[in-house]
């Protein structure tokens, strides 16, 4: 686990803590991203899970080879619930 407010992750930093995900969710405005990732990761994937400080928006988590980004309950619900 990491403390957010010790270590921050800019833009400089999200493809080397991305570089493990086989999938990413970004819950962002209205229409969250949940994107597959084979090989790189999207650049609008990227700009999406920079929040408006420049920083990795809260509350991220890994689970496995999977990131979320940021909280949309319908989002969270189609992940956590399996659907």
């Amino acid at each position: 686990m990491v403390d957010a407010r010790k270590v921050r992750f800019g833009a400089a930093e999200l493809p080397g803590l991305f570089a493990a995900a086989r999938r990413i969710a970004v819950a962002k405005g209205k229409a969250p991203l949940d994107v597959a990732v084979a090989g790189s990761v999207p650049p609008e994937v990227l700009a999406a899970a920079l929040g408006p400080s420049g920083n990795l928006r809260a509350p991220t988590l890994r689970i496995g080879a999977t990131f979320v980004v940021g909280f949309d309950e319908a989002l969270w619900s189609r992940i956590f619930d399996g659907a």
